[in-house]
């Protein structure tokens, strides 16, 4: 259970939405925003079971909480997302664009089905979300808008081009909207991950336990998810207040080497 601080949290009167907030880093992110003291929607797709496990635990440590239903790679079901948090809880002053899926492979042998449902979602939902959310946040001259990219989407990977692709076009998107939002008091910056045991990543690590990719990670270990979610919410907070169109990395050093160690 993640209790609550006692005090008020830098975040405390805030309202969040985490997108693919049921799961992996997005549950780490949810629970993260709300020991800050935020009210959190937790999104989800098909999660239904686990994001009402996020929002029952936030509950009983005395947040607030909601589990939101959308496919955010819909521009429709983004927009009611968003609707839908401003109704519920009151308001929206930080979006978490996590939502996000992989379909690994080598290139030679992949679909066009394959890289598009990953730029659907992946950028896809960042860019809905975005323009869904940011009328409001425009409107009330402030916000924070935190992207969960990858360190795939800075270099690159066997079986990872679509992926990678995805997350490229999320670190470009960020520096431009930041850009475009600056004016309007509205922050926009990206966390780009390493290798954290999830299920979007379970295949790379599935071989002898990771083995081969943690040798090729100078700190030598995997990233846990709540070390994510602890440099989202500081992006969230007015801790980064003069932070926007940022890429932080939380890789364990990955990003800073071209390789160490055996080949995979």
């Amino acid at each position: 259970m993640t209790a609550l601080p006692q005090a008020p949290g830098r975040l405390s009167g805030r309202v969040a939405l985490v997108t693919g907030g049921s799961r992996g880093i997005g549950r780490a992110i949810a629970l993260a925003l709300a020991a800050d003291g935020a009210a959190v929607a937790v999104n989800y797709r098909s999660g239904s079971a686990e994001a009402a496990e996020v929002v029952a635990e936030i509950e009983a440590a005395g947040g607030r909480a909601v589990a939101l239903a959308a496919d955010v790679a819909e521009p429709a079901e983004a927009d009611a997302l968003v609707e839908r948090t401003i109704a519920e809880l009151g308001g929206l002053h930080i979006l978490v664009n996590n939502a996000g899926i992989a379909r690994d492979g080598l290139l030679y042998s992949m679909g066009p089905e394959d890289w598009l449902a990953v730029m659907r979602v992946n950028f896809g939902g960042t860019f809905n979300c975005t323009k869904a959310a940011m009328g409001h946040l425009m409107g009330q001259r402030a916000g924070a808008i935190v992207n969960i990219s990858s360190v795939m989407g800075e270099r690159g990977w066997t079986g990872e081009s679509n992926y990678a692709a995805s997350k490229g076009a999320i670190n470009a998107f960020t520096r431009c909207s930041a850009i475009e939002l600056a004016r309007f008091g509205v922050r926009v910056n990206a966390v780009l991950p390493g290798f954290a045991p999830t299920e979007l990543v379970g295949g790379l690590l599935a071989r002898e336990g990771g083995k081969g990719v943690k040798r090729q990670i100078p700190m030598r270990a995997f990233a846990r998810v709540e070390e994510v979610a602890r440099v989202t919410a500081f992006l969230a907070s007015d801790d980064a207040a003069y932070m926007t169109g940022s890429l932080m990395t939380v890789d364990g050093g990955a990003a800073a080497v071209l390789g160490v160690g055996a080949p995979l």
